[in-house]
């Protein structure tokens, strides 16, 4: 496995590669990140991955700087689970000068759920996807569906910039009780971390309600935010919708429901498809 620091170390490793999927990551890998590499080589003759803490996605008071950074222990996994080559730049190569053009999701996309908390976020994902495809190149390129409007807005943004590449979604990783795996799972305390399997729970609760013929929605997401705050959670919302594009549910589309909850000083995030 070769490891770059420069766009043109990589792009020059890249050439005559065949078909490439690519799995962009944070770092502080767990299974649900080694899942994507593992789906990938089912897609592609050259495997790539991407570490980088994209500063401009993090809002003021976010988790920009503690974010854990295990570097060398990512690169471990990578290289044992078939990734050719990992891109690793600092800030100065992907930002040289500060930036001034982005791209930004369309305000449907944008202005709701993780979009109406996170101010900005979006624009940041976006912007850094945009780049990190320019530079690799792929043809293939996997998310997880944990991060489920993340995987929305880039699927919609690569279709709607008639960008030549397929995007994936490959299912959420769990727990055996349930809790889907995230970096920020290392934040829990022992006894958040056993608490922390109620976000999972909730979303089951209320997709088989659904499933029963449940339709009034507001209600079913009023008693799982009930549920949650019972429990000691803050949650941001629990939403019933469409999977196609994450608005309000209309007749004859497949549904999807998400929550994000603090517990204690953690933010988790979860969905569950319906049916």
């Amino acid at each position: 496995m070769q490891i770059h620091t420069t766009i043109r170390s990589l792009q020059a490793a890249l050439a005559d590669s065949g078909r490439i999927a690519f799995a962009p990551t944070m770092g502080n890998l767990h299974a649900g990140h080694i899942s994507l590499m593992r789906n990938a080589q089912a897609h592609a003759d050259t495997i790539v991955s991407s570490i980088f803490v994209n500063r401009i996605q993090f809002g003021p008071n976010e988790d920009f700087d503690r974010y854990p950074r295990t570097f060398q222990a990512d690169c471990e996994k990578l290289e044992a689970n078939g990734v050719h080559h990992v891109f690793a730049p600092d800030e100065q190569e992907l930002y040289p000068s500060p930036q001034q053009y982005f791209v930004r999701p369309a305000n449907a996309h944008d202005s709701i759920l993780e979009g109406a908390v996170r101010p900005g976020h979006f624009q940041g994902v976006t912007t850094i996807v945009n780049k990190l495809f320019n530079i690799v190149g792929p043809d293939v390129a996997l998310f997880g569906k944990k991060d489920y409007q993340q995987l929305m807005i880039i699927r919609n943004m690569v279709r709607e910039l008639n960008m030549p590449i397929e995007i994936i979604g490959c299912e959420t990783v769990r727990a055996e009780d349930g809790l889907a795996l995230s970096s920020r799972n290392g934040y829990l305390s022992p006894a958040e971390r056993a608490e922390a399997p109620r976000l999972a729970a909730v979303l089951r609760t209320v997709a088989d309600a659904v499933l029963a013929g449940g339709s009034n929605y507001e209600a079913l997401e009023s008693r799982a935010r009930q549920t949650l705050e019972e429990h000691g959670w803050q949650p941001d919302y629990v939403a019933i919708r469409n999977r196609s594009d994450l608005q309000a549910p209309r007749e004859s589309e497949t549904l999807v429901v998400l929550a994000a909850a603090r517990l204690g000083a953690t933010r988790l995030l979860d969905n569950l498809e319906i049916g």
